[in-house]
C-alpha cells in the first residue's frame, strides 16, 4: 500500500510543443486571447540580435495586434530592469505580455503582466503569495532548456548589489507556454550544458524536496531526467539537431512543472550567492555545487537518489548506496564531458570568499527549509570548500 500525503498541484493550462510554432504565434494569440490588441515582447539584447524574434513579431502583427519590444533584460535582472520594462508596458498600454528568452526574460515578463495594471509596488510582492488581483494575459516562449520558468509560478529578482529575492504567487503561472526548438538551435555548447544541468537539478531537487514531494511532481521529475540525461551531450555536440533540442525543451519544462509544486532546496540556496557575488550564470552556479550538495544529503537521501539513478544511469547496480553514488558520479561526468567549469576556482572564487558565500547562503531560508538534511552555516562553508 502506498500512502500519499495530501497535495496540491498547479501548472500552466495550455502548452504547445512544436518546432516552428513561434512563427505561428499570431494565430495562437487569436485563438486563446481574441480580445488582445497590443502585445509587448520581453527579451534580451542577445536574443534580439539573433533575429529569431522577427518571425513571431511578424506573425502577431499579421494577426492585427500592435507590437512593442522591450529588449533590455539582463541576466539575474535587477529591480531597475523590471521598473523600466513596466514603464514601456504602461506607455504602450500593452494588454498581453510575451516573454521570449531565457529564465530572466520570462521572469521579467511575469512581473510586468502582474504589475502593469496594478497599484502594488514591486517591493510589496516579494515572498510567497503577496500578489493581489488579476494580471494581464501572459505567454512564455523559452529559448533555453532551461529554467522551466515558462511553467513556474516563481520570479527571481536581484535586489541591491548581490542579493536575490523570490516572488512566488499563482498569478505568475502563464496562460500559454510555447516550446519551439527552432529558437534554441543556435545555443552555444556551454550554455546548452549549463542550462540543461540546471533543469536536471530542478528535477533532482523536486524529487527529494522535504515538504511538498508529491506523485505528480515525482513522475514529471523522472520523465524530465530521462529526457535530459539522454539528450544533453548530443545537444551540446550536435546543436542543430532539432529532435534533441525539442527533447531538451520538453525535459526542462517537465522539470519546471515538478519543482513549481515540489520546491528546490540547498543546491539553489548555495548557487544564488555564487551568481549574485560573481555573476556566474545560474545554471553553471547550480552545476558547480550540485555533486557536493548531493554528497552532503546522501545520509538522508540515499534511497531517493538510488531511484533517480535508475533513470539517469539504468546500468547502475549493487546496493542502494552504490546506485545513489552512481547518480552523483553520472552528474559529475556529464559536466566533465560537456566541458563546463567544474570548480569554484575556475570562476574566480578563492578561499577568502567562502565565509561571505556561506553567510549569503544562510539568507536563503525559503530554499534551505526544503532540504532533506538541515544545513548549518558550517555545513554550507564546508560544501563550498569541497567545491573550490
Amino acid at each position: 500500500m502506498h500512502d500519499f500525503p495530501p497535495f496540491a498541484f498547479s501548472t500552466v493550462a495550455h502548452i504547445v510543443a512544436e518546432p516552428g510554432a513561434a512563427a505561428n504565434l499570431g494565430a495562437l494569440l487569436r485563438q486563446h486571447f481574441p480580445r488582445a490588441r497590443r502585445a509587448l515582447f520581453v527579451t534580451d539584447a542577445g536574443f534580439l540580435r539573433t533575429g529569431l524574434v522577427q518571425a513571431p513579431v511578424a506573425s502577431v502583427k499579421a494577426a492585427g495586434l500592435a507590437c512593442e519590444i522591450y529588449s533590455e533584460v539582463i541576466a539575474d535582472p535587477p529591480e531597475k530592469t523590471i521598473l523600466d520594462a513596466l514603464d514601456v508596458a504602461r506607455v504602450a498600454a500593452s494588454d498581453i505580455i510575451i516573454g521570449i528568452g531565457g529564465g530572466s526574460s520570462m521572469d521579467v515578463a511575469k512581473l510586468i503582466a502582474v504589475l502593469a495594471n496594478s497599484d502594488q509596488a514591486l517591493s510589496a510582492i516579494y515572498g510567497i503569495g503577496n500578489v493581489v488581483g488579476q494580471r494581464l494575459p501572459l505567454v512564455q516562449i523559452p529559448t533555453t532548456a532551461g529554467t522551466g520558468s515558462e511553467v513556474t509560478n516563481i520570479a527571481i529578482v536581484t535586489t541591491g548589489a548581490t542579493t536575490k529575492m523570490g516572488i512566488v504567487a499563482p498569478q505568475l503561472y502563464a496562460d500559454l507556454a510555447l516550446l519551439d526548438a527552432e529558437l534554441t538551435l543556435g545555443l552555444p555548447p556551454a550554455v546548452t550544458a549549463a542550462t540543461g544541468i540546471d533543469a536536471m537539478v530542478h528535477a533532482i531537487e523536486a524529487y527529494t524536496t522535504r515538504h511538498k514531494k508529491n506523485p505528480l511532481s515525482d513522475m514529471l521529475a523522472k520523465q524530465a531526467l530521462g529526457l535530459l540525461s539522454a539528450n544533453l551531450l548530443h545537444a551540446c555536440e550536435h546543436g542543430r539537431d532539432l529532435a534533441a533540442r525539442q527533447a531538451m525543451l520538453l525535459g526542462a519544462m517537465l522539470a519546471g512543472q515538478a519543482f513549481s509544486n515540489a520546491p528546490v532546496a540547498a543546491v539553489h540556496a548555495l548557487a544564488y550567492p555564487i551568481g549574485g557575488n560573481f555573476h556566474v550564470p545560474h545554471g553553471l552556479s547550480n552545476s558547480l555545487v550540485l555533486p557536493h550538495v548531493l554528497r552532503f544529503n546522501m545520509p538522508v537521501a540515499t534511497p531517493l537518489y538510488a531511484e533517480l539513478a535508475e533513470v539517469v544511469v539504468p546500468q547502475a547496480s549493487g546496493s542502494t548506496e552504490a546506485r545513489a553514488e552512481a547518480l552523483v558520479i553520472a552528474m559529475e561526468q556529464l559536466a566533465a564531458a560537456a566541458g563546463i567549469e567544474r570548480r569554484l576556482q575556475q570562476v574566480g572564487i578563492t578561499e577568502q570568499d567562502l565565509d561571505k558565500l556561506a553567510d549569503d547562503a544562510m539568507l536563503q531560508t525559503r530554499l534551505l527549509g526544503n532540504n532533506l538534511r538541515h544545513v548549518s552555516r558550517d555545513d554550507a562553508r564546508a560544501i563550498y570548500a569541497a567545491a573550490l
